[in-house]
C-alpha cells in the first residue's frame, strides 16, 4: 500500500513530468482515497475502464489519456459527468501520464514498441524527444507490417512499395504523424506510427520513405502497463491492465 501524494510525488520525478509543455494535466486528475493498493492500468480513462476498475474494487486507475484536454468543452455534461461521476461516487484516483509516458526511455511508449517490434534506439529527436530513430532487422515494408500486425493484433496501413526495404527506422507512437517530414529529414527508410493524414501518402511517394499506420490504441498499449509494472516493482501494490479494444 502507498500514501497517493507519495505516488504523485514519486511518478512526477520518474517520469521528468514538469520538462513537458502538454495539451492534459500530467498526474493525479481526479482524486480518490488516500492510500493505493491496487491499481488499474488502461490506454484510455473511458467508461468501460472505469467499471472494470469499479468490479475490481480498484483504488486507483493509471492511464496514457486521460481528462481536461486542451481546447475541449470544459462543462460535465453527458458522458464526461458520467466518467467523473462514477470515480467519484466510488472514490477512485485517476492518474494519466500523455507525453512523459511517450518519451521515457525504460517505460515509455516508444521504449516499449521498440522492446515489442525488437529495434534499437539509437537517438529521441524532434520536439521534446518525442521521434525516436533507429534500426531494425533488415526486411522489405510488407514484412515489417506482418510483424506488426502479429505483435498488435492490427492490420497496419502500409504507404510505400512493399518490397521496399527497410532498416533504418523512426517511430512515435499514437497521434504523431505530424513527425512524418522529421523523419523523412532523419534519412531512414521507414517512418511507423499510429495514426494515418491524407497529405502522407503523397509523402511517401515523393520522398522514398514509406509510412506505416499501425493504430493509435494499438501502438500505446505497452507503456502504461510497463508503468504498473514499475509501481508494483517499487511500492508492492497489485496492478492489472484491462485492455479495451480501439480499432483506431
Amino acid at each position: 500500500m502507498v500514501q497517493v501524494d507519495q505516488l504523485s510525488e514519486y511518478t512526477a520525478q520518474f517520469l521528468n513530468v514538469r520538462q513537458f509543455r502538454d495539451y492534459a494535466p500530467n498526474g493525479l486528475q481526479v482524486a480518490g482515497r488516500s492510500q493505493v493498493s491496487k491499481v488499474v492500468a488502461g490506454v484510455s480513462a473511458n467508461r468501460l475502464l472505469i467499471e472494470a476498475a469499479i468490479e475490481q474494487q480498484a483504488d486507483a486507475i493509471v492511464v496514457h489519456h486521460g481528462f481536461f484536454w486542451k481546447n475541449e468543452d470544459p462543462c460535465l455534461t453527458g458522458w464526461r459527468r458520467e466518467r467523473i461521476r462514477l470515480l467519484l461516487q466510488h472514490d477512485i484516483n485517476l492518474f494519466a501520464y500523455h507525453l512523459p509516458l511517450d518519451a521515457h526511455p525504460e517505460v515509455g511508449n516508444n521504449a516499449q514498441l521498440a522492446l515489442q517490434m525488437g529495434w534499437q534506439t539509437t537517438a529521441q529527436t524532434g520536439e521534446q524527444g518525442l521521434l525516436h530513430l533507429g534500426t531494425g532487422s533488415q526486411c522489405s515494408l510488407a514484412e515489417l507490417g506482418e510483424a506488426l500486425q502479429r505483435r498488435l493484433q492490427r492490420e497496419p496501413l502500409l504507404l510505400g512499395d512493399p518490397q521496399q526495404a527497410v532498416q533504418r527506422l523512426a517511430w512515435c507512437t499514437g497521434g504523431a504523424q505530424g513527425y512524418f517530414e522529421d523523419a523523412i529529414a532523419a534519412g531512414v527508410d521507414v517512418f511507423i506510427t499510429g495514426e494515418v493524414s491524407e497529405r502522407m501518402a503523397d509523402m511517401a511517394r515523393e520522398s522514398g520513405v514509406a509510412f506505416v499506420s499501425a493504430g493509435h490504441y494499438a501502438t500505446e498499449q505497452y507503456g502504461v502497463q510497463a508503468l504498473a509494472a514499475h509501481w508494483s516493482a517499487q511500492f508492492g501494490v497489485a496492478c492489472h491492465f484491462v485492455p479495451v479494444p480501439n480499432p483506431v
